[in-house]
């Protein structure tokens, strides 16, 4: 996979543009789409979002392409910094990168990853997200993260290893095409 600090950052952006709109994706329409739709009286959620304005976020409502460059700038920078160095310090710790087969390792960094970013990014959340209108309170910040984290762990493992990784693998290996690299997995027998 990435092989230096360019691929490593085509990679995480690739990841953070699907995982963003995915996301965006889940919570308007999966978590939020009945409340929504029941708040307005519209029959559709883009109608209902539409209707009210845009999506709620730092206070105001702001439309949808505005909320997917803030979470994108926020999920980019966090990946960057957090996920993807941490991620693969913590799979090292389970599995050494040459001695395991490859499918084992990137699964290894893939649930690290999610681990990771799925409360940091909830937190983050929680804070883009926080009814301010009603003013602030720590408590309804923390019931609000620990609600987040509750609904997007699962969409988050579930996607991220079933398909938004294969699907940015396949992209990155499309990009960076290398030579095929013959390695064996096998045990080594102790002499």
């Amino acid at each position: 996979m990435p092989k230096n600090q360019f691929e490593r950052m085509v990679f995480a952006f690739l990841t953070v543009l699907v995982t963003v709109h995915a996301y965006v994706f889940f919570s308007l329409y999966v978590v939020n789409g009945n409340v929504l739709m029941s708040v307005t009286g519209e029959s559709s959620v883009i109608g209902a979002i539409n209707r009210q304005g845009g999506v709620y976020m730092f206070g105001r409502f702001l439309p949808i392409w505005a909320v997917v460059i803030v979470e994108f700038c926020f999920a980019y920078l966090l990946e960057v910094i957090m996920g993807s160095p941490c991620s693969f310090k913590l799979a090292s710790k389970v599995f050494q990168p040459g001695e395991v087969h490859p499918m084992f390792f990137e699964t290894a960094i893939i649930c690290a990853t999610v681990g990771l970013m799925c409360p940091a990014m909830s937190f983050i959340a929680a804070w883009l997200y926080y009814p301010y209108y009603s003013g602030f309170h720590i408590i309804t910040l923390l019931a609000n993260w620990l609600k987040l984290v509750c609904f997007n762990f699962p969409f988050a493992f579930f996607t991220q290893l079933f398909f938004i990784q294969p699907l940015v693998r396949t992209v990155f290996k499309a990009l960076f095409v290398r030579k095929q690299e013959k390695v064996c997995y096998c045990e080594r027998s102790e002499q």
